[in-house]
């Protein structure tokens, strides 16, 4: 009985004899290092197609290197709900440009709480975090034993080691509750982003936000009310326009206990509460001012300019993945602080009483 011995899989040196070039020239036209001459590289090429060879093993590479050319990157909650934010789409735009000198894929993580070994478990090089919460303590209690950087994107972990990218939250909000402050406004209501991930929708109470996670929805709420300490506030399900229809529509049913205005802690609320408004008869800004927080280009707002908070979203990113790379080369991360501009439109004007 005869057996027959697997094939052996093609090195780049095979294609190298093969081709009649150096090993090291091979290699070159699969890096795209350098330049070589367009007769080499067809060589080269023809040669790697008629003996199999489909290129460099990037395990092989990886294991060269000590890393896995992966960064992971962080969600607490559903991550179908976090991309559709476009906030979060543009972030993660900019993370890619911050990350691409190290040629890094991203890694999409959420985390559940737990021992935090799940996710401190993952093959990658570098953590990003998306907000900060108890849940994720232990979580990055493991990963910064195993010495990977990590940045937190928004959120406070109480570890000067771990640098973070920081967002001016409550005072831009207190800004733009300013504005409407200056117009004249006194009864104003909030739209608040969730409060934790259960994406629960409901008044807001001291409890609730002794218990909240997302520290996000808690600096905007506590800038509004520097400036309207007794304004009430009700949570949203989520950065939704449908969220903002629906919280819009009860805050604005009761003719005789409406406010004069809404923030809402995001552009997609704000254009919700704006439909809930026209849906009973109201004109925006005459009979009702509504301010958002992001400055997205959001559809449904017609020929109306939205007042709103302006936040650097592609910057967020950017900045995060230009920490990781530095992390990464050996050098300290730094915190980095960015700030957002109030951008006055049309939906804000003075009460009508």
């Amino acid at each position: 009985m005869s057996s027959q011995e697997p094939s052996r899989r093609a090195t780049i040196s095979d294609v190298a004899r093969e081709a009649g070039v150096s090993t090291s020239t091979a290699s070159i036209v699969f890096s795209g290092k350098a330049k070589v001459s367009d007769g080499t590289r067809d060589r080269v090429l023809a040669a790697a197609s008629h003996l199999g060879y489909a290129g460099p093993d990037p395990r092989a590479a990886s294991l060269r290197r000590g890393r896995s050319g992966i960064v992971a990157v962080v969600f607490e909650g559903h991550l179908r709900h976090a991309f559709l934010d476009p906030v979060t789409t543009a972030m993660m735009d900019g993370l890619a440009d911050g990350l691409a000198e190290l040629s890094s894929g991203i890694l999409l993580m959420r985390d559940d709480g737990g021992d935090g070994l799940a996710l401190a478990s993952a093959p990658v090089d570098a953590y990003v975090l998306i907000g900060w919460s108890g849940r994720t303590r232990e979580s990055v209690r493991v990963v910064r034993g195993r010495g990977l950087p990590v940045v937190v994107i928004e959120g406070d972990p109480g570890d000067p080691g771990i640098p973070r990218v920081t967002l001016d939250n409550a005072d831009a909000s207190a800004a733009l509750a300013r504005h409407l402050h200056d117009l004249g406004h006194r009864d104003i209501a909030i739209v608040t982003l969730s409060l934790g991930s259960q994406r629960q929708r409901g008044p807001v109470t001291p409890e609730r936000i002794a218990e909240a996670t997302i520290g996000v929805t808690v600096d905007r709420l506590e800038g509004t009310r520097r400036v309207f300490p007794d304004a009430p506030a009700v949570s949203a399900a989520g950065s939704l326009i449908d969220e903002g229809l629906v919280v819009g529509r009860e805050l604005l049913a009761d003719p005789g206990g409406r406010p004069t205005a809404i923030l809402a802690q995001s552009d997609l609320l704000a254009v919700g509460v704006i439909r809930a408004a026209e849906e009973l008869g109201l004109r925006v800004p005459e009979d009702i001012s509504v301010a958002g927080f992001d400055g997205i280009a959001v559809d449904g707002l017609g020929e109306r300019a939205l007042t709103t908070v302006v936040q650097p979203a592609v910057e967020k990113g950017r900045v995060a993945g230009e920490q990781i790379a530095r992390m990464l080369a050996g050098e300290p991360g730094e915190t980095q602080d960015l700030t957002c501009v109030v951008r006055v439109g049309d939906t804000t004007g003075p009460p009508s009483r």
